[in-house]
Formats: structure tokens, C-alpha cells, sequence
């Protein structure tokens, strides 16, 4: 039985409208999914296991903002296995249940010293320029993927008038993906400033990438959890990134609430 499968027995055939995978602290978000079906990535045929804390490693399904959701609580980045593939099988079972949209959350350390901790900001496009791409050995011309607007313009707009509803300031930026898991260094992130980032992360871009390939449509959020190196005395941690994502979870959830309502009549 494969993973699609599988998700179906446990959860039912009804459309899934959108498909959530949650970042590093933002786990809490899958708590407020109603007539919730969990079910641990263990349990679903060729699913990675995610070893980072802060990430459960579970699908829920249920509903939230008025839609049914696929809330993915945990991923596998490129830095635990050096495969930057390492999520594909996950977008793959998403491309078989028939789910149209995938929206992605991060974790993410701030270039812009008026975009402080705790603030949102929604990806606008990405700098992948130091990591390995994830359709590396894939044959066939589909995998020449165009990323022109490749975070759906309709989907950012859903995330902005949800955070408008919610009353939450809301940014839109650049986010540069680096492989981690050490952090960057100052001299990196004066490079990546000078390219255009306003964001610097760890995960997302295979997703997304992957997810173009397949054919769903992506947007991406950003929880901003420290200013990058360099640009506060003290060095980032992961304490500081799970503390500070945990404490604005609430927020992410109300905006990402807020989106899947707008999207009701799509």
C-alpha cells in the first residue's frame, strides 16, 4: 500500500484543499485542525523521518479555516541527510491525493533590522544560489521547471488579506535558502544582503521547487525568529528559533486561518 492509500483508509476520500507543512516551533498550529486524523510519518510508506526537534514528524488532517487541510507537522531538510530530494516522497503522495496548493512555513532569521523577531513575512521569491537542487537526476524535460512566479501570486494575496483580517503586520521579502545546519556567518549574510535577501533559512526552497515540478501551487511564510549574524550582538541558536516561533505561533495560525477562508469560494 502506498502512502496515498494509506491516508485515504485512515482519513476518507473527501478533497483536501490545501496542504500545510509546518516549520521549526510552529507545530502548535496543527492543534487548532478540527475533526483532526493523525497520523505519524512512520506509518506512511516512504515518508521521511524528521530528526530535528521541533518537528513531530505527523500528517493531521481535518479542517481549519473553513477548508479541509493536510497539516504536515514537521519536514526533513537537506542538512539531515544531504539529499535536497529528501521531501519528495511527500509531495508526491500530496500530487496523488489530488491537493492543489501547498502552503509552506518557516523559521527564519531577519536581514532587515526594521523586520525584528516575531514578525511574519511572506516569501515573494527565493536566492538558491548555495545548495543543491532537488530535480538533480531526474530525467525528462519536466524537469527544466520555469520559476517565474513560482509563490503563486493568488495565494500571497490570500495570506495578506488573512493577516489583515487578523489585524498582524505582514511582510513580504526575498528568502535565501543555505543548506545549514551551521548557521551563516557575518560575512555571508553582508553577501546575501547585497544579492537582495531579506530572510535567511534552512528549508522551503526543495519544497517548493518540488512542488512546481508536480504541478501544485506554492506560497511560503515566513516566522521571523532572530536577526541574522552580524546584525545583533549576541550568535543565533535553534534554543532561540524554537523559543520564538513557539511564542508566535498563535499569530501564524490566525493569518494562515484567515487565508484558507479567502480562498473559500476558489
Amino acid at each position: 500500500m502506498n502512502a496515498a492509500d494509506a491516508i485515504t483508509r485512515r482519513a476518507g476520500a473527501e478533497p483536501i484543499a490545501a496542504a500545510i507543512v509546518l516549520g521549526t516551533g510552529l507545530g502548535p498550529l496543527a492543534d487548532a485542525v478540527a475533526e483532526a486524523v493523525a497520523i505519524p510519518y512512520a506509518d506512511l510508506p516512504g515518508f521521511p523521518h524528521a530528526g530535528v526537534s521541533g518537528h513531530a514528524g505527523r500528517l493531521v488532517i481535518g479542517h481549519l479555516g473553513g477548508r479541509r487541510v493536510a497539516v504536515l507537522q514537521g519536514r526533513v531538510h537537506t542538512y539531515e541527510t544531504g539529499d535536497p530530494r529528501a521531501m519528495k516522497p511527500v509531495i508526491d503522495t500530496l500530487k496523488a491525493l489530488g491537493v492543489p496548493r501547498l502552503l509552506l512555513t518557516n523559521a527564519a532569521g531577519s536581514l532587515r533590522p526594521d523586520m525584528p523577531p516575531g514578525s511574519l513575512m511572506v516569501i515573494e521569491d527565493h536566492i538558491a544560489l548555495f545548495g543543491p537542487n532537488p530535480l538533480i537526476g531526474l530525467a525528462g524535460d519536466d524537469r527544466f521547471v520555469p520559476m517565474n512566479g513560482a509563490y503563486d501570486a493568488g495565494l500571497r494575496q490570500a495570506i495578506a488579506s488573512g493577516a489583515a483580517e487578523a489585524g498582524i503586520p505582514l511582510f513580504e521579502g526575498v528568502y535565501a535558502w543555505v543548506t545549514g545546519p551551521s548557521f551563516e556567518t557575518p560575512a555571508e549574510i553582508r553577501a546575501l544582503r547585497t544579492l537582495g535577501a531579506d530572510a535567511v533559512g534552512m528549508s522551503t526552497v526543495p519544497e517548493v521547487i518540488l512542488a512546481r515540478h508536480a504541478g501544485l501551487r506554492a506560497a511560503a511564510l515566513s516566522m521571523i525568529t532572530n536577526l541574522a549574524a552580524g546584525l545583533a550582538p549576541e550568535a543565533p541558536s535553534h534554543a532561540e528559533t524554537k523559543a520564538v516561533a513557539h511564542a508566535g505561533a498563535a499569530a501564524m495560525a490566525a493569518v494562515i486561518r484567515g487565508c484558507l477562508t479567502s480562498l473559500a469560494d476558489a
